[in-house]
């Protein structure tokens, strides 16, 4: 433990001073500002990953809350939102480090990435502002996308306000670079020249990833792909009981297509996926014990005993799978039982798990 303490404190004194070089042309008072801010920067990314470590199970896996929660970006289309964090991050450090002494078109591209950069931050800011999450790890997770805008406006605005003075006393031999200066050295007219470019310089990334495997409007999938989070429009499985897994429960964690989920529903408290087999299991089981308790608690005991440990061992979708195809002669041997025995039977499978 000494030694992270140490490595903690040693690194932002030996960061100063590899900064310091790197900054010598400024003032002493702005290296301490900017130094200071990068901090804040390196914090707030810091944060975000350990709050993203403590929520990052994907929206198909089955999870014990008490263990950790769901990611608020799909994993799947987590690479598209690399790349554009990517970029934003190396736009504002360009903006940053050099301004207005960029060339023209990487200057614009800059200007461009930054703003798209805001866009995904507010996103961001509105995907980690509402959770169901069991531990809600936003908290953790929000100074990142904040710190970014406001580093992102700072730029901006001090690189257009530069650039309207700097462009007017610029000429460039090439006519296209010299036209496209004039352009730019209209203070009214930068940023809507900065906004056309967006959905092209957009475009164009988004079609790069597409080559790369990811989809078209992955952008938007990497926040609605996900599960318990604002713009989330996945379900996910049965919450994990940290005391104890039930076999019926496991196998709704099964492929969609196969288990059938029909709604959600309420079981110790924790919102569930429910399916027609896991409804009439407990239907019957609601049955016995309506019949005869005493044997519906040798039937439980005995299912505790044999069925937690036995559900530990199905981790995957196909083991989900195949517990789902054994069941069915059992559910409709339970389903039978109810028809032969309750007045309204669909009426008792449908209350189970009920909102």
């Amino acid at each position: 433990m000494t030694p992270i303490l140490i490595l903690i404190i040693l690194t932002p004194i030996l960061g100063f001073f590899v900064f310091k070089n790197l900054r010598a042309k400024v003032s002493t008072e702005t290296k301490i500002a900017e130094y200071l801010l990068l901090v804040l920067f390196f914090f707030a990314i810091g944060a975000f990953c350990v709050g993203w470590m403590f929520s990052s199970s994907d929206y198909y896996e089955a999870i014990d809350i008490v263990d950790g929660g769901y990611t608020p970006f799909a994993s799947k289309h987590l690479l598209t939102l690399i790349v554009f964090f990517a970029f934003s991050i190396t736009s504002i450090i360009l903006l940053w480090l050099k301004g207005n002494l960029l060339p023209p078109i990487i200057l614009v591209l800059s200007m461009v990435f930054a703003i798209i950069g805001i866009f995904i931050s507010i996103a961001v800011l509105l995907q980690l502002g509402s959770t169901k999450e069991y531990g809600n790890v936003s908290g953790f997770m929000f100074p990142l996308p904040v710190v970014y805008v406001f580093f992102a406006f700072g730029l901006l605005f001090k690189v257009l306000r530069n650039e309207g003075k700097l462009s007017s006393t610029k000429t460039y031999k090439n006519k296209t670079l010299n036209r496209f200066n004039t352009v730019m050295a209209n203070a009214n007219k930068q940023p809507l020249f900065v906004l056309l470019l967006l959905i092209p310089v957009f475009v164009f990334v988004m079609a790069i990833l597409v080559l790369l495997g990811q989809d078209y409007n992955s952008i938007t999938k990497v926040f609605t792909e996900t599960t318990t989070w604002h713009f989330s429009q996945k379900t996910h499985p049965p919450i994990l009981d940290h005391r104890g897994h039930y076999l019926c429960t496991v196998a709704v964690c099964g492929d969609p297509e196969i288990v059938k989920p029909l709604r959600l529903g309420i079981r110790h408290g924790n919102e569930i996926v429910v399916n027609r087999q896991l409804l009439v299991a407990n239907a019957f089981e609601e049955l016995v014990q309506d019949i005869s308790p005493r044997l519906h608690k040798v039937i439980r005991n005995f299912y505790d005993k044999y069925g937690y440990p036995l559900s530990q061992k199905i981790t995957t979708t196909q083991s989900s799978n195949l517990v789902y195809r054994l069941m069915k002669p059992l559910e409709y041997l339970f389903l039978a039982v109810l028809y032969l025995c309750c007045s309204k039977p669909e009426e008792k499978i449908n209350k189970q798990y009920a909102i």
